[in-house]
């Protein structure tokens, strides 16, 4: 009998993550497959409930090669995403149905673990092997499902190319195009009124995104999340920066969970299922610092939601087509446990439990300089092509 296989998105949305499905989806399909799409992530299987069949028609649908012909030509996700984790459910997020079901186990008086249920609804709808594509946190619970014994393979995805085991993830490549766009337009402003410009990327334990994009916009100045910063030297390196320069203005990034010296990451809201909240706020604090201790203008932009949409570059096109095409050949061989991955330049397949093994960090040693808060690459011979 041909194996039904099951696709779902989670977390952020990045641009590419159309094209990897329909690359897994066509696939599947020569391979004379099923293919079942699960809407909004983990929460499509979380939520389904089987004594309410408005919930099947909702979370659950068939692809086919009409469902998938034209969902590469727009970014975002087709299947729509969430960042629900059934092995972590807070009390009040539960579904009512299995508030008081046999399915959970309580980790602590606010907290369910819920695999079981995931596992049970996996079972019912025939899915024979999941291909699940997020970053480290939804890939977190693909390696929970894997170790409970079912058939699952991993694609990684995220803005911050921070899921470890791989030198690239779906998503990154568009972010650091548009970054870079993005601050060359910027230039003009940011020269006319001769100010310092601020501009803040993504970035939470990873600073790759702000590192790649300063060393290819060729930005004055470069903070990461790796590496505290002094922001009086930082203030003294701009106004440096701004009076050598003949357009007397000076232009920097951040990573949005850089730290000041002996000081924490900035955080606001309350913590989302997987115990992150919102990041965001240092680029505005370091602007205002500058206006303090300079007495010049600022100008500072934010850069998050407007880098993760639309559609993805070439380079995002390509990797998320091969990482597709990877994923379902794995699930063909009965090779599951695996996440689809690129090392050293070349496409391969590692242990999927290797994304909740550590966390990637830009290599700083190699790649940044933490005296000047510079990029620096020395020379290009022998490294990887993404610099990780």
């Amino acid at each position: 009998m041909a194996k039904t296989i099951g696709i779902l998105t989670g977390g952020g949305d990045v641009p590419g993550l159309n094209p990897a499905m329909k690359s897994a989806v066509m696939s599947a399909l020569e391979q004379g497959y099923k293919v079942i799409g699960i809407r909004r992530g983990w929460e499509g299987l979380l939520h389904y409930d089987f004594e309410e069949p408005s919930t099947h028609d909702y979370y659950v649908r068939d692809l086919g090669y009409v469902e998938v012909r034209t969902i590469d030509r727009t970014g975002g996700t087709f299947l729509h995403t969430s960042r629900t984790n059934p092995q972590k459910v807070r009390v009040k997020d539960a579904p009512d149905f299995l508030l008081n079901s046999s399915y959970g186990k309580k980790l602590d008086e606010s907290t369910i673990d819920y695999t079981d249920y995931v596992l049970k609804v996996l079972s019912e709808l025939e899915i024979d092997a999941l291909i699940a594509i997020g970053g480290d946190d939804t890939l977190s619970f693909a390696a929970r499902l894997h170790k409970e014994g079912f058939p699952v393979v991993g694609i990684p995805k995220t803005m911050d190319n921070d899921v470890h085991g791989t030198d690239y993830c779906i998503g990154f490549s568009t972010a650091v195009t548009r970054s870079v766009n993005l601050i060359t337009d910027m230039r003009t402003s940011v020269g006319s009124h001769e100010r310092i410009g601020v501009v803040e990327l993504f970035g939470r334990n990873s600073g790759e995104t702000s590192l790649i994009t300063a060393l290819l916009a060729q930005v004055d100045r470069a903070i990461i999340s790796e590496v505290p910063f002094d922001m009086n030297k930082l203030a003294e390196f701009l106004m440096d920066d701004k009076r050598r320069n003949p357009s007397n203005y000076a232009i920097m990034t951040v990573s949005e969970g850089a730290t000041y010296l002996g000081g924490e990451i900035i955080e606001t809201g309350e913590a989302d299922a997987y115990g992150h909240r919102k990041l965001g706020g240092i680029g505005q604090m370091i602007s205002d610092d500058i206006k303090r201790l300079t007495k010049s203008n600022t100008m500072f932009q934010q850069l998050s939601y407007v880098i993760r949409s639309g559609p993805p570059d070439s380079l995002d096109r390509m990797v998320s087509m091969a990482y597709g095409s990877i994923a379902l050949n794995l699930i063909k061989n009965n090779d599951t446990g695996k996440l689809a991955a690129l090392q050293g330049g070349k496409y391969t397949a590692i242990a999927l439990d290797t994304v909740i093994a550590g966390k990637k960090h830009a290599d700083v040693d190699s790649y940044y300089d933490k005296e000047n808060y510079l990029p620096k690459v020395k020379q290009f011979l022998n490294h990887p092509m993404f610099l990780t």
